[in-house]
């Protein structure tokens, strides 16, 4: 198995200082129907023009019946041990941080240890872990690295809470199942005049995304729902749906993830009714779950449904397209197609949407340059130079903008 160490980088931004960790975290929100070489099995659940998700209740999704629950003695990991500090953690941080010092000090001698080589160092696996397991460790996701630290702060009285992220759509593949990621980082309160960010996913994190601090049972409900995932992945089923029903009863009946996941579980094994019944309740959630919407899509071309279906995707390909994140994605498409009237008109859309966002600004430029376009590509080029919020990032666009300059000049 490959792993990646951790870093830290350090930036100052207007407003608040972003402490940055690698790697990617990973929350899981899978979408197992419209994916090949899962080979589902859909058969006598459900039937064309039958449609019995209306009277599937969502106590009944979460019953769990065609599951042998009963003979699944498998332990499920008691949340009180997801956030528990363990005698070696707080030997660990008596030892590298001055309890008597103030927030801002504690903050970065907690950051600055755990990505210490020297004192402790931090690789990436793709695995959810405890706070302690993943100390003991010394590795995890980022789901794991974020509680971890989460849990240290606290301990040292720091005021850290978890927060959601609205990155642009990630998607991977594992074991022939697409799996939407998700984010998460750590708010820091420091008072009136300083905020801080502490995200372990250095590569990709922006000041510009939207950020929501979220409740501790919110948060527990990310823990199990990525539980449940790798549960379903690995094949066991009812420990899987035990994870997805905890995160929905015990934490959170508004986290449209875990109800998509339950319905994919349910789909997985030929449930079609409840899955059904699942992605609409998913969506009762979140009305704007792309997952679920796609699924039912599926759900109802194999019911013959084309309407319906017709309908879901029509739903999915709308509100695609008002996400500025998915339009630059076409646009980079369009770009390496050599497409580029089709990328700026994308682009075009995104910046208005999202004007601070420094890679439409800098993509623009590119697309405008390969036109030959100068005048645009100075202009578009010099933004994202101004709208980057790190001073890492207006290196980076100051030596590409000064590379770029011969072909500049070779539009003369």
């Amino acid at each position: 198995m490959f792993f990646r160490k951790v870093a830290v980088v350090v930036v100052l931004l207007q407003g608040f200082t972003a402490a940055h960790i690698v790697p990617h975290l990973r929350f899981a929100a899978v979408m197992g129907f419209l994916v090949g070489p899962l080979g589902l099995a859909l058969g006598c659940a459900s039937v064309p023009g039958e449609y019995q998700n209306e009277r599937i209740t969502a106590d009944e999704v979460l019953a769990g019946t065609p599951f042998d629950l009963e003979n699944n003695l498998t332990e499920l990991i008691e949340e009180d041990a997801v956030i528990a500090v363990s005698p070696e953690m707080k030997t660990f941080l008596d030892t590298n941080v001055d309890l008597k010092a103030g927030d801002i000090i504690k903050l970065r001698q907690l950051a600055n240890a755990i990505i210490n080589d020297n004192t402790f160092g931090l690789e990436y696996d793709d695995i959810t872990r405890t706070a302690s397991e993943t100390f003991r460790a010394k590795r995890g996701n980022c789901l794991s690295f974020t509680n971890m630290f989460v849990v240290m702060a606290r301990y040292l009285s720091l005021d850290v809470y978890f927060q959601e992220v609205d990155i642009p759509p990630d998607w991977t593949s594992d074991g022939g199942v697409s799996v939407l990621n998700r984010h998460i980082n750590v708010f820091v309160d420091l008072g009136l005049t300083r905020d801080q960010v502490v995200d372990f996913n250095m590569d990709d994190f922006r000041s510009t995304y939207d950020m929501n601090t979220i409740s501790n049972s919110r948060a527990m409900a990310h823990f199990n729902n990525n539980m449940g995932v790798e549960r379903m992945l690995a094949g066991d089923t009812a420990s899987a749906f035990r994870y997805f029903r905890r995160a929905l009863i015990d934490n959170d009946r508004g986290f449209s993830p875990a109800w998509t996941n339950l319905a994919t579980l349910y789909l997985r094994e030929g449930f079609t009714a409840l899955a059904e019944a699942g992605y609409l309740h998913a969506l009762k959630a979140d009305r704007l779950d792309h997952v679920a919407m796609s699924n039912l899509a599926g759900i109802y071309v194999r019911q013959g449904d084309s309407k319906r279906a017709a309908e879901y995707r029509k739903k999915v390909n709308y509100h695609r397209k008002r996400n500025p994140y998915y339009r630059y994605e076409l646009a980079r498409r369009a770009f390496y197609a050599k497409d580029y009237d089709v990328a700026i008109e994308h682009l075009m859309y995104a910046i208005r949407k999202r004007p601070s966002e420094d890679q439409f600004g800098f993509l623009l430029g590119l697309s405008s340059l390969r036109k030959g376009d100068r005048k645009s590509t100075r202009y578009w080029l010099g933004r994202a130079e101004e709208v980057a919020a790190q001073d890492a990032l207006k290196q980076k666009y100051s030596n590409k903008i000064e590379k770029l300059q011969s072909e500049l000049n070779q539009l003369d």
